[in-house]
C-alpha cells in the first residue's frame, strides 16, 4: 500500500473532517457532549480509517478500513442531517458539507471498488 497522505480520498476526508469542525464550534454549548462530539468523531474516523486502512501489509484489510471509514461517513452524514433539522447549521453550511460529504462518498466508493478487485484476485 501507499502512504495515505499521496491519496486523494484521504486529502478529501481530511478537507471534510475540517469542515465539520468548523462548522460544529457554532452549534449550542449544550450539544458539546452529544451530538457535536458524536458528529466530529464520527467525522474524525473517515480518515483515519483511510490511514489505518492504507497502512495496513494486503488490500483484503485495507477494504476492511475503507468499508469502516463509509460508515463513518454515513453518520456523520445523519448528524449533519439531524444538525440541519435542529437549527444549528444554515442552508448554505448544509449544502457545502453535503456536496462535499457526496464527493468524499463517490471517491470511497470508486477506491472500494478498485481495492476489492484486487482483494479478489481480478
Amino acid at each position: 500500500m501507499q502512504p495515505h497522505e499521496r491519496l486523494e480520498v484521504w486529502a478529501k476526508a481530511h478537507e471534510f473532517y475540517l469542515s465539520v469542525h468548523r462548522t460544529t464550534k457554532t452549534w449550542p454549548r449544550d450539544e458539546r457532549f452529544e451530538l457535536t462530539s458524536q458528529v466530529r468523531r464520527a467525522a474524525f474516523s473517515v480518515p483515519a480509517n483511510i490511514a489505518e486502512g492504507a497502512s495496513r501489509l494486503g488490500p483484503r484489510q485495507f477494504r476492511h478500513f475503507l468499508d469502516i471509514a463509509r460508515g463513518s461517513l454515513a453518520e456523520t452524514s445523519y448528524g449533519l442531517v439531524a444538525a440541519r433539522d435542529l437549527g444549528y447549521i444554515t442552508k448554505e453550511q448544509w449544502t457545502a458539507l453535503d456536496q462535499l460529504r457526496d464527493r468524499l462518498g463517490r471517491m470511497l466508493w470508486g477506491l472500494l471498488s478498485s481495492i476489492s478487485d484486487a482483494a479478489d484476485g481480478r
